[in-house]
Formats: structure tokens, C-alpha cells, sequence
């Protein structure tokens, strides 16, 4: 089941829909990778199945012809539980409740498929990211690394500890 509707953003002075990525959007993203990440550091996380294969949990927020962010997302097959993969946000268009808003958009589909759990992860170093997901309400898991931060040692293999990020959701995270 699709979530079938598309959410609008009030933004300044224009608006904007969330919309499912299409392979001209994703086309668009890795072109561009430098302008939503500053660098082509995450180009590889980009695979096109976000949109072959999960295109019903890949969004995107678009100004005119310009994609301005995008969540990439998907649903566990071994429990009730969403992932978000990526959210990028174009550099002019931060700070403005973008990638906030996906992740609204993601858990409202998420609950409609029945899943309790949302789910994500970054590097240690990302403190951007972290801050980010404490402030949607997602709690941190494992230990205390050296620098005060919540690890799963080895999550990507060895010596590749990464902060993996949980949330237990309830019918009301869709409003």
C-alpha cells in the first residue's frame, strides 16, 4: 500500500510537494551529490534500487525543476521497521524544515505498513547528523565510545563503528 497523497510544505513564499523520486530526480541528485553533501563522499550510498526497487519510500522535494532534498527509505523485511538510508538537503535550501519534513512523510507511510520502529545511522564524527535525529525524538543505542558518543562497535564491519538511531512510533508521529 502507497501512502497516496502528496504532503505540501508552506515555505517562505512558495510551495513545495514531497513526491515520489523519479530516475530523472535520482539522475539529478548524484549529478549534483556535491551540492547536497559538499562533497562526493556519499556517492556510493546512492544506489539507484532506492528507486528501482523502493520507490514507493524515496521521496523528494523539488523547487521548480530542482530537487532541494530527499529521503532515501525503505521497510525491514524481518521486522516491523523503517529505514531511513538518506536525507539530503540541497545547501539553499537548509535550515528550512526540509528533511524534517520527509521524515514526517516517511513515518505517516511507515505506520500505514505497520511498522512500530524507525531506524537510522551515521558515522560517530557526523555531529550534524546527530543532533538532527535527537531532535526528531530518536534515541541513541550501544555504549559510550571515547568521545562521549553512543556507538555499535563493528556495526560496518570491523573498526567501523557507527551511532544507530531508534524511535519507537505511535499512531500520532502521522499527524
Amino acid at each position: 500500500m502507497t501512502l497516496g497523497i502528496a504532503s505540501r510544505i508552506e515555505l517562505e513564499s512558495f510551495r513545495m510537494d514531497i513526491t515520489s523520486c523519479t530516475k530523472a530526480d535520482y539522475d539529478q541528485i548524484v549529478t549534483h551529490i556535491q551540492e547536497f553533501w559538499g562533497s562526493d563522499r556519499t556517492l556510493n550510498l546512492h544506489h539507484p534500487m532506492f528507486v528501482y526497487e523502493f520507490g514507493n519510500s524515496a521521496y523528494i522535494i523539488k523547487d521548480g525543476n530542482q530537487v532541494a532534498a530527499y529521503l532515501f527509505g525503505f521497510i525491514s523485511q524481518t521486522e516491523p521497521t523503517a529505514y531511513v538510508h538518506l536525507v539530503g538537503v540541497r545547501e539553499p535550501y537548509r535550515r528550512r524544515g526540509l528533511a524534517r519534513r520527509l521524515y514526517d512523510h516517511f513515518v505517516r507511510f511507515a505506520l500505514i505498513q505497520g511498522c512500530t520502529e524507525l531506524k537510522a545511522i551515521t558515522t560517530p564524527s557526523n555531529k550534524e547528523s546527530i543532533a538532527f535525529h535527537r531532535s526528531l525524538g530518536m534515541e541513541l543505542t550501544g555504549k559510550l565510545n571515547r568521545d562521549g558518543v553512543q556507538v555499535i562497535k563493528d556495526y560496518a564491519g570491523p573498526g567501523q563503528d557507527r551511532v544507530v538511531f531508534r524511535k519507537t512510533l505511535r499512531q500520532a508521529d502521522a499527524a
